[in-house]
Order: C-alpha cells, then sequence, then structure tokens
C-alpha cells in the first residue's frame, strides 16, 4: 500500500488536479460525441483515445520539466517550427489545393500547430532576455519573430490558422506591455489595409466572408456549411434530441461533424442545457488557467502562461462563432472535443506549461 502511494505521488507531484480533472472530462465528452458523430465507429473512436493518451503523456512529460529547462526549450523548438514550415512549402504534400502537411516517414505532422506553442515561448523568452529595459525595437523584434512563421503559413495557404498564431502572438505583446497608442494604430492600419488583403485572399477565402452575410446565396455551395450548421444547432432546442439522435448528424447532412463542426453534432443532441454545461466546463479550465497566470512569479511565466490561456479561449470563440454563423469558416477545431491528434498534442502540451508554472519552485535564471 505504501509502495502504491509513493508511485502515485511520483505520478501526481508536477500535475494540478483541478485543471486535469476538468481536462479529461471534456476528453471524455469528445469521445461519447465522437461515437455519434461517427455513426459508431469504433475504429476511429480508438484512434481518438489514442491521440488521448499520447497527448496525456507528452503533458505529463512537459509538466515534470523545470521551467530552467523550458525555457531552454523555446529557441530550438521556434526553429524546428520553422525548418518543418519550410520543408512543408518544399515538399508538403497537396490536399484541397493547400499545401499543410508534411510527410516524415512513420507519420504525416501539420507544423503549423507545433507553432500555436512555440511562438509564444519564443516570444516569452524573447521579452524576458531583455526584461529590465523594454524599448520600442524590442518589440519589433519580437514582431519579426511572429511574422516569420506567419507569412509561411499564410503561403500555404491557411488564412485561419495564420491569423489565430498571429493572435496568440499578439496576446504576448500586449502583456508585456506594448503600448495602447501603438494597438490603436496597428488597428487603425489593418483596418486601413483591409482593400489591400480582399485583393490578395484567394477566391474561396472570400467567397467565405460573402457567405458569412448571406449564406443562402450559394445554398449547395459555401453556404452549405453554415446553413446545415445553425439547422443542426436550431433543431437541438433547449433539452436536444438525444444522444445518436440527431437527424443532422446521422443522415450526413452535416459536414465535418467530427471535426470543425462537432459543436453542432453536440448542439442537436444535447440542446441548450447540453451547451450551458459544456460552456461552464470551459470556464472552469479557463479560469483555473487565470489563476496560474495570476499567480506566476516571473515575466517569461506570466507571458507564455497568459498567452496559452487567452489562445485557448480564442480557439473556443472562434470554432463556436463559425459553427453558429457569426464568423467567418476558417477550419478551427473545437478544443479538447474534435478529432485530430496534432491539435490535441498541441493544446495538452499548452496545459503541461501552465502545470509545470503552477507545481515547480520559481524560476531561476541562469
Amino acid at each position: 500500500m505504501i509502495e502504491i502511494r509513493k508511485i502515485w505521488h511520483y505520478l501526481t507531484r508536477y500535475v494540478d488536479s483541478f485543471l486535469l480533472v476538468g481536462i479529461l472530462i471534456l476528453m471524455s465528452i469528445g469521445l461519447i460525441v465522437l461515437y455519434s458523430a461517427t455513426g459508431g465507429n469504433v475504429t476511429r473512436v480508438s484512434n481518438q483515445a489514442v491521440n488521448i493518451l499520447v497527448a496525456l503523456v507528452i503533458m505529463w512529460l512537459v509538466a515534470n520539466i523545470p521551467l530552467q529547462q523550458i525555457l531552454r526549450l523555446a529557441f530550438p523548438m521556434y526553429m524546428l517550427g520553422l525548418i518543418l514550415l519550410i520543408g512543408v512549402a518544399l515538399f508538403g504534400e497537396i490536399n484541397n489545393g493547400a499545401r499543410r502537411w508534411l510527410n516524415i516517414g512513420v507519420t504525416r505532422i501539420q507544423p503549423s500547430e507545433l507553432m500555436k506553442i512555440a511562438i509564444p515561448l519564443m516570444m516569452a523568452w524573447y521579452f524576458d532576455k531583455y526584461e529590465i529595459a523594454l524599448r520600442l525595437r524590442d518589440y519589433f523584434g519580437a514582431t519579426i519573430l511572429l511574422l516569420l512563421p506567419v507569412l509561411l503559413i499564410l503561403r500555404q495557404p491557411d488564412l485561419g490558422t495564420a491569423l489565430l498564431i498571429a493572435a496568440s502572438g499578439f496576446y504576448v505583446l500586449f502583456l508585456a506591455g506594448l503600448s495602447w497608442r501603438i494597438i490603436v494604430g496597428l488597428v487603425t492600419a489593418a483596418a486601413a489595409s483591409l482593400p489591400i488583403l480582399w485583393s490578395v485572399m484567394h477566391d474561396y477565402q472570400r467567397q467565405r466572408i460573402m457567405t458569412l452575410f448571406d449564406p443562402t446565396q450559394d445554398p449547395l455551395g459555401a453556404g452549405y456549411h453554415t446553413i446545415q450548421s445553425s439547422i443542426a444547432i436550431g433543431s437541438g432546442g433547449v433539452v436536444g434530441k438525444g444522444w445518436q439522435n440527431g437527424t443532422q448528424t446521422q443522415l450526413d447532412f452535416l459536414p465535418e461533424q467530427s471535426t470543425d463542426f462537432i459543436f453542432a453534432v453536440f448542439s442537436e443532441e444535447f440542446g441548450l442545457i447540453g451547451n450551458t454545461v459544456l460552456l461552464l466546463l470551459y470556464l472552469l479550465v479557463i479560469g483555473r488557467c487565470i489563476a496560474i497566470t495570476a499567480n506566476a512569479s516571473t515575466q517569461f511565466t506570466r507571458l507564455i502562461s497568459g498567452s496559452i490561456t487567452l489562445t485557448f479561449c480564442t480557439y473556443i470563440f472562434v470554432n463556436i462563432g463559425m459553427v453558429s454563423g457569426i464568423l467567418p469558416i476558417v477550419g478551427v477545431p473545437l478544443p479538447l472535443i474534435s478529432y485530430g491528434g496534432t491539435s490535441m498534442v498541441t493544446m495538452l502540451l499548452g496545459f503541461g506549461i501552465l502545470m509545470s508554472i503552477q507545481t515547480h519552485p520559481k524560476l531561476i535564471k541562469t
């Protein structure tokens, strides 16, 4: 009995129990919804269970890494991500007109997922290095670090992921104390450049934005996803149709129902009450992440934990927004719920960093 306690203590000493429980509940819900979304496909659910186990192991390993080591990993991880993105540009596989995946022999990877963590980590390391006397040129240098991978991702093309990764980097700039005057200036410049951005967009990207305002203009094409997901969410009503009883899902009207549009599946089957419970679970996880950020003791830990937390919130908001028809469709998975190995690993890698910040002693600079 004593040996079991010792083993349990060893396994959980650097794991934040509250955060872990919230994550496990959300991933369990994801498996339940995935079973219904795939029509009872046990193989696909089993694959996702393996993805979850791998992600949990990675989270545990990262949670056990001292903060000094995480700090040292920032630059190598960023450079690895850049090299992989260049590899995608040169040798990546083309699917549906986009070059986003890289075959490394044993499996395919999407390097842009790695950059969701690598960019905030690198920028937090950069600001921590110049913490004593931050100047405007330091913010400019951090912006260059952000723009290099974002431009490579835009080239794939993957506008949605590029914008979300840019947001994760912007959160670091904001938390590092970027002046409000500069932020307002950047927003103004971005608004002024919209006509230029519109002109360089691909046709399908412009169509997605136009469809946001009137999906019925192309009900069997660009507007199909929005229309079907809206029908699924609305037909769920207050209590939902019940697990595996969603007509939009079971009759295959709903596209991408195991990945980007899994929230529509959940809404149809569990209704408003289920959505409320799901959002409360997300809020509990977010609240714990905010508490970890508030208690962070150094510039580096505050910046990286704050960026991870805000990025997690952004992905939830964007996915639910696009499925509900209030945002353009950009192909963003619902965190911890949607099917996918790379996104699951990336998300739990971020939570592992948060756990390391919470459970390890204060960061000692070397």
